[in-house]
């Protein structure tokens, strides 16, 4: 469709091609999954809730984590954005893209619902008292709905991130495939309006504090595709950033010229954050004016790193190596296979209560472990690679195109993202938030 390819034209007063490959996005995303494990094995040790904790909670970790809680999630879908950005520029359309996001992102979550989750969810119910083993679960009492042992049913678990990514990537393209030439001229005035002075940095900051704390008191925050208002109105807007600033190199000008303010900002935000977890701290609910002081604290906090980290991909992360494409490929599957990795290791693991620093080691190095195994069996295996988020095995072809089927999906690793299990830092239980999680 013409309008949409549209979308693809480089500004010609730039000189950065939009089709060139940014290695430093990827190398940025890579982190961004490996802090991801590292994460959600310290949540067991947190004094938050989360699905499965050890007997003594460590204080200590608070800082630390509360500092990470704000910019995480909003980081994964801005690095979102802009990789399926890079993937509708390959894809010839809406259309195709549309389809390409289907089958890349539904698939594995239609996968994961049925195979993957079902580990994690007997172990939630067998904390509350269920007394059969895995098989009678799965095949009996996993296909329910409502509540069942305390857990509500059916759940994605931490697949909730892939449902949220699939909804805002094919909305998207039906938006583009509609109205594809209005869609271009707004990111493009949209584009050019923000790259002028401190606009990147205080615009959007100021925007997304304005409807976080508009909407703090009047819907719950509570996770769900049609209840999170709080939480779409934070990753919609980094969704869009991140697919509009992979067609509009000028804007990376901006975030150059602003990401210094960016990290001081970050470091004020993240100061009164901590000390508002430190003194309301495990389930403690602040007071009003201090919820909302953590909420645009942490917002400042999220959009300011986001510009700050897009800035150390460019210019010091922006390089290939040997190890990136394995690494990029990767990263979904150890997205889809972490987190119960986590949760059944814990549980078998925390009774011989073993010292606090190795049972994390035990955890980090067994889900490390894991992931890898299933990665290695899974890309070997043709019909299992759709399943957990890889691109189907090309079939054997001349030493041309087999360089340019490779290319193709090194590109298309781009637009893989996995995510978070703790939605905003703490529990992937659908029912309402507890203290922790109303202030991440």
């Amino acid at each position: 469709m013409a309008k949409d390819k549209a979308l693809t034209a480089p500004r010609a007063t730039i000189g950065i091609s939009t089709s060139q490959r940014h290695y430093g996005m990827d190398w940025l995303r890579i982190a961004a999954f490996a802090l991801l494990i590292v994460y959600h094995v310290a949540m067991v040790f947190a004094p938050w809730a989360w699905v499965i904790k050890t007997s003594h909670s460590y204080p200590a970790l608070i800082a630390p984590m509360a500092l990470l809680t704000p910019w995480r999630l909003p980081l994964l879908f801005a690095v979102s954005g802009y990789a399926s950005r890079k993937l509708f520029d390959r894809s010839g359309g809406a259309l195709p893209f549309a389809r390409s996001r289907a089958l890349r992102l539904l698939v594995p979550l239609a996968f994961g619902m049925v195979a993957i989750v079902p580990v994690e969810m007997w172990v939630r119910v067998m904390e509350t008292g269920y007394p059969y083993g895995y098989l009678r679960f799965w095949a009996v009492d996993y296909w329910r709905a409502g509540d069942f042992y305390g857990r509500e049913f059916p759940s994605w678990e931490h697949l909730w991130f892939v449902a949220y990514l699939a909804t805002y990537s094919l909305l998207l393209a039906g938006l583009i495939g509609w109205r594809g030439d209005a869609v271009t001229a707004w990111l493009t005035r949209a584009a050019d309006w923000l790259a002028q002075g401190s606009r990147l940095l205080w615009v959007p900051l100021a925007a997304l504090v304005t409807v976080r704390l508009g909407l703090l008191f009047v819907v719950s925050e509570r996770q769900g595709l049609v209840s999170d208002w709080s939480g779409h109105s934070q990753y919609v807007p980094m969704f869009l950033f991140g697919f509009a600033l992979a067609g509009a190199p000028q804007v990376w000008l901006a975030i150059a010229r602003l990401w210094k303010v960016a990290i001081m900002i970050a470091a004020v935000a993240g100061a009164a954050i901590v000390a508002i977890e430190l003194a309301w701290p495990g389930t403690a609910i602040p007071p009003h004016g201090w919820m909302a002081l953590d909420r645009a604290a942490r917002v400042a906090m999220a959009w300011s790193m986001v510009i700050a980290l897009f800035h150390v991909a460019e210019r010091w992360w922006n390089r290939d190596h040997a190890w990136r494409k394995p690494l990029a490929e990767a990263v979904f599957p150890f997205y889809i296979v972490h987190h119960p990795a986590i949760v059944v290791l814990a549980w078998y693991s925390l009774p011989l209560d073993l010292n606090p620093f190795a049972e994390f080691a035990l955890l980090l190095a067994g889900t490390a472990a894991i992931c890898c195994i299933v990665y290695r069996i899974g890309r070997r295996i043709g019909w299992l690679r759709p399943l957990i988020g890889l691109a189907s095995k090309p079939a054997i072809a001349p030493a041309a195109a087999q360089r340019g089927a490779a290319f193709e999906r090194d590109g298309e690793i781009a637009a893989l993202v996995g995510l978070d299990a703790a939605h905003r830092g703490a529990t992937d239980d659908p029912p309402a938030m507890n203290a922790h999680e109303a202030r991440a």
